[in-house]
């Protein structure tokens, strides 16, 4: 996003932090009514058209909001998205956007709530491993002629009583709802958010064998210095990774022959 549209996402989660600090609010349901009001946003082209006119008043808008969506969410979710409209966004499609975000993001913090924050990002990173590794499992849930039940339902057999109730929506609803997006690039999108919960990021560790709890610590402490954050290391397991380890960090790549060699390679970027 770009000029005001990031401006109102950005004064977005701040309202939504601020919502969600409060134990009272149920953060699951908050995530599913806008994950609903997304999804109304995104069939009704007119209606976004109408909420994102720069020409409209904030109020106006917002007064729509409240007729809309009213008596079909709780007052929570509708003072969230009046305030949202009172922005000003530089395009439609952002706003959508933007309240997808405060969805999953809503689920997230419901995770973290319960102390599964960690299982969710695992399970979102073992899942796109799965998706790499079958063609015809993602033919099934890319494939355009398939029904959105079909899909749920067969996400439903991999993941259910499997994964978190956290990972199983947001996959659900990455799946039957991708809005444009590739699988790989929606998945990769939810583990990025799932880190931004907890102020890390992520790193992606491929090693020829399981490293050790040691190792892993060392990693882990060497990546956070050099980054400035705490770090939520993905790890998986490949034999013929060259030079017996790989971490990538957005488009960041560090090779190294083992785990300890990583402050040396650490040291090497940064100068």
């Amino acid at each position: 996003m770009n000029g005001a549209s990031r401006d109102a996402l950005a004064a977005a989660r701040e309202r939504l932090d601020a919502l969600t600090d409060s134990t009272s609010v149920d953060a699951a349901r908050l995530g599913e009514e806008l994950a609903a009001v997304t999804a109304l946003l995104d069939r009704e082209v007119s209606l976004r058209r109408v909420l994102t006119d720069p020409a409209q008043s904030g109020e106006a808008k917002a007064a729509l909001v409240q007729r809309l969506l009213g008596a079909q969410v709780g007052g929570e979710t509708a003072d969230l998205v009046s305030g949202m409209v009172r922005a000003r966004w530089s395009q439609t499609r952002d706003l959508v956007d933007a309240v997808e975000e405060l969805a999953n993001t809503a689920d997230l913090t419901a995770a973290q709530r319960r102390g599964t924050l960690d299982a969710v990002e695992d399970e979102l990173f073992r899942f796109g491993r799965i998706i790499a590794s079958s063609t015809e499992l993602r033919a099934a849930l890319t494939d355009r002629k398939a029904t959105a039940t079909a899909k749920s339902e067969l996400l439903r057999s991999l993941l259910g009583g499997r994964a978190d109730a956290v990972t199983e929506r947001l996959v659900t609803r990455l799946v039957t709802a991708p809005r444009g997006r590739s699988l790989e690039a929606g998945l990769d999108s939810l583990s990025k958010l799932a880190a931004d919960r907890r102020s890390r990021m992520v790193a992606v560790v491929t090693s020829a064998v399981p490293l050790s709890d040691q190792q892993k610590q060392r990693l882990g402490r060497a990546l956070a210095g050099l980054y400035g954050h705490q770090m939520h290391l993905n790890l998986d397991v490949d034999p013929e990774v060259v030079g017996g380890i790989r971490v990538q960090i957005g488009d960041d790549v560090i090779n190294g022959s083992i785990a300890d060699r990583i402050e040396d390679a650490a040291r090497r970027l940064a100068g």
